[in-house]
């Protein structure tokens, strides 16, 4: 790195046409004007050197290329200016180009530093991508993974550039270790949400995309972002829902989203007229569930008359569908119960519904508004027919006079 502004700064020295302040000037103007051709034609080389390799196979030769680019042009910008610098310092009592050392050294670190972090985060895209990898690896590993690589990269550098500015590392993680202690006291919440993050990263009860719902709180929704402190859940509703990852040391977790089938559990109840029918409906329901194409054989399935109810003979169905999906499982279970009710109805069968039938004693028995109306009719006409009908002292008189007309038929009531 000396050789070039001690050759240059011998060329000042000799080349006498100029005064030495537009020698320096036009040096260092050189120096920078030569930089950027630099830099310009490296990113061009690594522009092609991309689009080359690109085109096979391996994928990390591109992540390498993508990573190094800018840092690669950061590098030629940095010694460049490091070369001016030098130059004018020979020339110049400036307090800035005394630091010329310390901001190269700082420089580099934060190149390495860029160059790394862009290469992690390259090969985190690679290795969680299902387009760019046969077997894609679990996309909440890769992130842990690259979460984890980074803050080491981030830790590093900072002792690295610690130690050059002169402070004892030792010093630093002896006071890192007491206040370890306090700032853990301090901060425990942090701490375990941050310990409960990791606990989802190496657990892997669930992953950025899946279905989740706790049977502890009112947690249920499609998990968006893990971090290391929250996990956020995006609810049916659309409202998002920030857990502290804490909470998912304590609390079960439920994953429907990786639930192998969805299950029909339907109970039918058939009228008690058609008792005689149901072990054919029962068969014939069975076998339409065995040939359906959307229904797992391979799963339990169960169709069996279940009970006599108050009021209907239940049928059970239980089975399970191939798809998981949401939608489809609804369009499947509709199919299915058209299907049943197909079959109930080509026995001259009924669905029932809720009945009750309620037994009186003759004493208090409710006449239907018919009867009472029958009654009344009744009586109506008793009364009628007890009014035209002779009364017993007149059917006397009648008698008496027919077997004896000369006689006096006077009634004691009448002498009265």
């Amino acid at each position: 790195m000396e050789e070039a502004p001690e050759r240059l700064n011998r060329w000042i020295e000799n080349y006498s046409l100029l005064s030495q302040e537009w020698r320096v000037a036009i040096v260092v103007f050189a120096l920078v004007l030569a930089t950027a051709v630099i830099a310009f034609t490296i990113s061009r080389i690594i522009v092609r050197l991309e689009n080359k390799f690109s085109k096979t196979n391996n994928l990390w030769d591109d992540a390498l290329l993508h990573a190094l680019r800018k840092p690669a042009i950061g590098f030629v910008w940095l010694q460049g200016v490091y070369w001016a610098a030098a130059l004018a310092h020979r020339y110049s009592e400036a307090e800035i180009f005394k630091a010329n050392q310390m901001v190269l050294r700082l420089g580099l670190i934060w190149l390495l530093v860029w160059f790394l972090w862009g290469f992690i985060k390259q090969g985190e895209k690679i290795l969680a991508s299902p387009a760019k990898m046969r077997k894609p690896m679990d996309y909440t590993t890769v992130t842990a993974v690259s979460k984890l690589a980074r803050a080491v990269v981030f830790i590093t550098a900072a002792l690295i550039i610690m130690q050059s500015l002169g402070y004892s590392i030792s010093g630093v993680l002896a006071f890192g270790g007491i206040g370890g202690i306090a700032i853990g006291f301090a901060a425990k919440d942090l701490l375990a949400n941050f310990f409960g993050g990791l606990m989802v990263y190496m657990d892997r009860p669930f992953k950025v995309g899946d279905w989740i719902r706790s049977p502890d709180q009112e947690i249920e929704g499609t998990v968006e972002h893990i971090g290391w402190r929250l996990t956020t859940i995006r609810t049916f509703d659309k409202r998002p829902l920030y857990v502290p990852n804490a909470v998912f040391t304590q609390i079960s977790v439920e994953n429907p989203s990786r639930m192998t089938n969805r299950r029909i559990y339907e109970t039918i109840g058939i009228r008690y007229l058609d008792v005689s029918q149901i072990s054919s409906i029962v068969y014939d329901i069975r076998t339409m569930l065995e040939e359906h194409e959307e229904i797992d054989s391979e799963q339990t399935l169960i169709v069996n008359f279940l009970k006599f109810n108050e009021s209907s003979l239940d049928i059970m169905i239980y089975t399970f569908t191939k798809t998981v999906e949401w939608v489809k499982y609804h369009a499947i279970k509709q199919d299915v119960l058209l299907q049943i009710s197909e079959i109930i109805n080509s026995y001259d069968a009924e669905v029932a519904f809720p009945t009750r039938t309620l037994h009186l004693a003759d004493a208090i028995r409710l006449d239907s508004p018919r009867q009472e109306s029958r009654k009344e009719e009744s009586e109506e006409e008793s009364r009628r027919k007890g009014e035209d009908r002779p009364s017993y002292r007149e059917e006397n008189a009648i008698e008496n006079y027919e077997n004896n007309p000369k006689a006096d038929h006077t009634t004691q009531g009448d002498a009265d």
